[in-house]
């Protein structure tokens, strides 16, 4: 399939080749991930519940046979850190509401090509249309970005429901080709017309609420009011994360997040900052795709940001993961990254670690992993150094062009494969680390979208202009 504005997809139209990146269905899994997958989620607790002996295996089991009720697919973006002692964890940077990952898992089934897609869709999707309440229509996938997946997602669908899937291009403009009528039922718009929808497949990442509402009666995978509540929203992400490690108080359980200061105004940022030690992260809490983001080791970084315009009147300073000697000072003191085993050319890497679950009516079950490398090697200080901090430490592979589209830089791709996953130095019990984390953001997040839906099922509103004071994104969210 080539890009196009809308596409009827049928049934029969899935093409493996078109749905992976050229290295990726030729690849082949690492055994070591290839086990994790196959252990399920009771030997994968056990195994917890033994490292962490402080935890409630009750309530470890709780969390994996847990369905959230709006966020039921979801990626984790998380880095492999250490401190001063030398103790090592995985730390949740940010939650993807609409995460990208499919491309870049090699096959567990080298027989089924249809992989991931179709395992999520059957999971996590396909129950959701069996819901009495749903609104004749219909399916869609909707997306704004990502064609390699989204068509995939499209053809699968059209394979295992034997109907037709309107797939369909929701640009961020005046006119968008999707609406939603009086009664709550999203309708996209087709060459012959407007068509309802009963379910929809979204990929939409770029400031979806200005053309999706929070809720809808068309069943959606995943709701905007996922994106609104943390999963395209840093600010109250971070506010989810604290009110959710409150209730897990008791557990032993703790969600692991560098300290993170939302809902900063820009005259605030140099107090904030220099609270860190003068090194920081600042993030537009809307942004996606790696946009938004901007590193502060020096008053020239801060400057620079206080100079630029802004679309959006609050920001968030997250305390700044790098090496030894240029890290914040947050309460848990410094994070440094572990990075990759070093090169033959003795460099080491940042690297992240996404981890793509689902959730269906038995529970979180994961779904894809793959990592990225930042551009350039992690230096030991920043004196002389011929790299800025953005080139060693940023990992996402999206790159936004002149026209507003996006490019990816796929070289930088490092695949859980026999051949990638050994240079990211990690073993099976970093995995649970990291699968149990990615499980307690999701459903923090989760938690969030449920304090912010009424019992009639409307959005709170002024409940949320009281978390994420910034009238210019308020404006944004349609009715």
């Amino acid at each position: 399939m080539e890009p196009t504005d809308y596409r009827l997809v049928a049934p029969g139209q899935y093409d493996p080749v078109s749905h992976f990146y050229p290295r990726v269905p030729n690849a082949q899994l690492h055994p070591l991930v290839q086990f994790f997958l196959s252990l399920g989620n009771e030997r994968i607790a056990m195994r917890y519940c033994h490292l962490h002996p402080e935890v409630s295996p009750a309530a470890v089991r709780k969390i994996f046979a847990s369905t959230p009720r709006y966020l039921r697919w979801a990626g984790a973006d998380l880095f492999h850190v250490t401190d001063d002692k030398g103790r090592r964890r995985f730390v949740v940077i940010e939650t993807n509401s609409s995460p990208s990952g499919q491309k870049s898992m090699p096959m567990l089934d080298p027989y089924d090509e249809q992989a991931g897609y179709k395992k999520l869709l059957e999971r996590t999707f396909i129950p959701m249309l069996k819901r009495r309440a749903l609104p004749p229509g219909d399916l869609a996938v909707l997306w704004d970005k990502n064609w390699m997946e989204v068509s995939g997602y499209a053809a699968v669908l059209a394979d295992l429901t034997g109907e037709n899937v309107h797939l369909v291009e929701v640009r961020d403009v005046e006119d968008p080709a999707i609406r939603c009528d009086e009664s709550g039922v999203l309708h996209a718009r087709t060459p012959s017309g407007w068509v309802p929808l009963r379910a929809a497949f979204r990929y939409v990442t770029q400031r979806p609420w200005n053309r999706i509402p929070p809720l809808t009666r068309t069943a959606t995978l995943n709701p905007v009011i996922a994106c609104l509540a943390g999963g395209r929203n840093k600010s109250l992400a971070a506010i989810a994360y604290d009110v959710y490690n409150a209730r897990l108080t008791g557990t032993g359980l703790r969600l692991r997040a560098p300290e993170t200061l939302p809902n900063v105004s820009l005259p605030e940022l140099p107090l904030l900052v220099d609270r860190m030690g003068g090194v920081a992260v600042v993030k537009v809490p809307y942004a996606n795709a790696g946009q938004g983001v901007y590193t502060v080791t020096d008053s020239a970084d801060l400057d620079a940001i206080l100079d630029e315009e802004h679309r959006y009147e609050r920001f968030l300073v997250q305390g700044l993961i790098g090496n030894v000697g240029w890290s914040s000072i947050t309460k848990e003191g410094r994070l440094y990254h572990v990075g990759t085993v070093p090169s033959s050319k003795q460099n080491l890497y940042v690297a992240d670690l996404r981890f793509m679950v689902g959730a269906g009516p038995e529970g979180f079950y994961p779904l894809a992993l793959y990592s990225r490398r930042a551009r350039k090697p992690l230096a030991d200080s920043l004196v002389d150094c011929p790299h800025t901090p953005w080139e060693m430490l940023g990992t996402n592979l999206s790159v936004k062009k002149d026209d507003g589209s996006f490019t990816t830089e796929p070289d930088r791709l490092m695949l859980v494969d026999s051949r990638d996953f050994n240079h990211l130095g990690i073993g099976l019990d970093d995995l649970v680390e990291a699968y149990v984390q990615t499980l307690l953001a999701v459903l923090a997040i989760d938690d969030m979208a449920e304090r912010l839906v009424t019992q009639k099922l409307r959005f709170r509103r002024k409940l949320f202009s009281s978390l994420v004071d910034d009238a210019v994104l308020l404006e944004e969210i349609l009715p």
